[in-house]
């Protein structure tokens, strides 16, 4: 195995999380996946050596997720029967996995834009200035995308924004600082 095969090798399982987020479903995301390696291969004499590799491999991961969808939407809508079949059991960690559950149902919710923003710097811990340039778009959007995204996250999860916190009313503040007002 090449150099290049070796750094490629080293980036799948990061390709792998977020080809999981972005299509929520595992034989999909594990197709997706082997396309964007087969790619990368193919056209392995179009990566500069040292640039930065996940930068390109995310950049080709994210445009055949892009041919995928718009593919899917050409040709319809199909549910897998995971999707379909109600859960019959519930795990001992139920508590965890509802929360889990809930926040990929509320990414699901998300605009396509803020949720791939969302899943490149909050999971994958991608700097804004490398999404940009795997998206190819400005690095003021992805901020702007990101913090729209955070904000609908919070609402949809019934979240409310722990730094904002009301005023303290004068005869709620202890004495001391009565004293000084």
């Amino acid at each position: 195995m090449n150099d290049f095969g070796r750094l490629v090798e080293a980036e799948i399982p990061r390709l792998r999380r977020y080809a999981r987020a972005l299509t929520r479903d595992l034989t999909r995301a594990d197709d997706l996946v082997q396309s964007c390696l087969t790619r990368a291969v193919a056209k392995q004499h179009l990566w500069q050596p040292g640039t930065d590799l996940r930068a390109w491999l995310f950049t080709l991961l994210h445009n055949q997720h892009v041919n995928y969808v718009r593919r899917a939407v050409r040709e319809g809508n199909s549910v897998s029967i995971e999707d379909a079949a109600p859960l019959l059991t519930v795990q001992p960690n139920a508590i965890d996995a509802l929360q889990l559950r809930d926040l990929e149902r509320a990414l699901g919710k998300l605009a396509p834009e803020q949720r791939q923003v969302i899943l490149l710097v909050g999971l994958e811990g991608i700097s804004y200035e490398e999404v940009a340039s795997i998206l190819d778009i400005p690095v003021g959007t992805v901020r702007s995308r990101l913090s729209r995204g955070r904000d609908q996250l919070r609402i949809l999860m019934g979240m409310e924004d722990r730094n904002l916190r009301p005023p303290v009313a004068k005869a709620d503040r202890p004495e001391k600082d009565q004293r000084a007002a």
